[in-house]
């Protein structure tokens, strides 16, 4: 079904209206779009030269061994010189066995010099096409992929409707406390390859069901890291205690959190539409849901650990929703789903009000802690009108694009300039994006991915080898 179907801003404005989107709202002119998203924002001790943010998107194009390659270059080359001041880096392991793919990057001592380079070189090319890059900041997120982690997954905790959608054996070993301990200390190890890379922040990812977000949610865990509220977000609050320990107010830390998990879909057979678990009420899992009905985010929780973490010196948040493994349409309101997965349950104006109305509400109770607001990008040309009001109303500090960014990665720079978007770049949300990433038919065990129908030079070829490649073996690698 065809949901985007508006020619102009009253037309969305009008359906916002009649499917109860009452938090999506824009901001009419150009002008006052220009001046809004040209805001400059403290960061910390930092000034970030705007309000617009690009998104981590994982590219799985790195080598084998972690270093970025060709593709990796040529994405965050494209970033550099699309005129956001906020280039949030992609998804980067702490350890090996931390990694979603194969070719997901892992900074290690060994290629720490790679990223030097190409952080030195996205500098030059943001100074050559925007003038400044003294107010860039790239801050790095560092991961462990826990239970999406290859080839062996690490799991915080059992919860029955995820390990079935995961295919997680019931009785799959939970990741102990002495492991979840050590790995505190890879994080600081990778942090301070980071620094010495040239990054002046690091995120501590806890967003989409991996391990850290995992933890959040893991009310029925035993031992040190489950339980109750203190015990669940102790693994993020050691790591960030230890980071200041180690390198003071050197690093700025920023943390991209789930404030809502939701619960998993799947795809009804008759009709193709998403339909929830059948879950149990009160709901024991997850995090940010109501236990009465956990289709609702409940956002106590959150609110006291935002309040911890910025006790903590925490700088910058970035807001996100929902996990693309198992309730994809609650973080990416999508046109179309990637191949075999469900249709929207719901409107995705929806989707993009539950986005807008959770950071809102969080960004409102900690209006001193500078928040990144996500889910813009199925609003395609408009998302700047909405990114604007919704940093003109106090409701969010960043606009911050993800899959948009992709098909269209000097996007900022045409709305600093113009106030308005070319519909002939946006972003449609059809998903070709996620389709590469979900291909592991490639002889490096990983598709990259981008995105085909905007970036034809860049992925034109990629797909066609990744469709080709369906049940079918391609030639060996070439040796790198």
């Amino acid at each position: 079904m065809k949901h985007f179907i508006y020619k102009t801003l009253d037309e969305l404005r009008r359906a916002g209206e009649e499917t109860g989107a009452q938090h999506v709202r824009f901001t009419e002119s150009p002008d006052e779009v220009r001046r809004v998203l040209a805001r400059p924002v403290s960061v910390g001790a930092f000034t970030v030269g705007n309000s617009i943010a690009i998104q981590p998107m994982e590219g799985c194009d790195g080598k084998l061994e972690g270093r970025p390659d060709e593709l990796t270059w040529r994405r965050y080359e494209r970033f550099a010189r699309g005129g956001a001041k906020l280039i949030w880096f992609e998804a980067t392991a702490v350890r090996a066995d931390g990694r979603a793919n194969t070719r997901q990057l892992w900074i290690t001592r060994d290629n720490v010099a790679d990223f030097a380079k190409l952080l030195a070189r996205m500098r030059a090319v943001h100074r050559e096409h925007c003038g400044n890059d003294g107010d860039l900041l790239m801050p790095i997120q560092l991961t462990h992929s826990g239970r999406f982690s290859v080839p062996r997954r690490a799991i915080a905790y059992h919860n029955p409707h995820i390990d079935r959608k995961t295919g997680t054996p019931a009785d799959y070993p939970v990741i102990s406390d002495d492991e979840l301990e050590r790995l505190e200390d890879d994080y600081v190890r990778a942090a301070g390859l980071a620094m010495e890379a040239g990054f002046q922040a690091v995120d501590i990812k806890a967003v989409h069901g991996y391990l850290i977000s995992e933890l959040l949610g893991a009310k029925t865990r035993a031992g040190r890291y489950g339980g109750p509220l203190e015990n669940r977000v102790r693994l993020i609050r050691n790591i960030i205690g230890k980071l200041r320990a180690a390198f003071g107010n050197r690093l700025l830390i920023a943390v991209r959190m789930n404030a809502f998990d939701g619960v998993p879909f799947h795809r009804d057979p008759a009709t193709g539409v998403g339909l929830p678990c059948d879950f149990e009420t009160p709901y024991p899992y997850g995090w940010g849901v109501d236990p009465a009905d956990p289709l609702r985010e409940d956002l106590t929780e959150v609110k006291q650990v935002i309040a911890w973490f910025r006790e903590s010196g925490v700088a910058l948040l970035n807001i996100s929703l929902g996990s693309p493994y198992y309730n994809p349409h609650v973080g990416r309101p999508f046109e179309k789903p990637d191949e075999g997965n469900y249709e929207q349950p719901e409107h995705p104006l929806a989707g993009v009000d539950r986005h807008f109305r959770i950071a809102g509400e969080l960004q409102r109770a900690f209006p001193d802690l500078p928040m990144v607001g996500s889910g813009y990008s199925w609003l395609q040309k408009y998302a700047i009108h909405a990114g604007a009001h919704n940093i003109a109303t106090g409701d969010i500090r960043f606009f911050g694009v993800g899959r948009g960014a992709l098909a269209y990665p000097d996007f900022a720079r045409d709305a600093l300039e113009k106030g308005e978007l070319d519909e002939r770049r946006c972003c449609k949300t059809l998903t070709f994006c996620t389709y590469l990433m979900r291909q592991k038919n490639h002889p490096l065990g990983q598709f990259p991915t981008g995105c085909p129908p905007f970036d034809k030079e860049g992925y034109g070829e990629v797909i066609k080898l990744a469709r080709h490649a369906v049940g079918q073996t391609l030639p060996p690698a070439k040796k790198e």
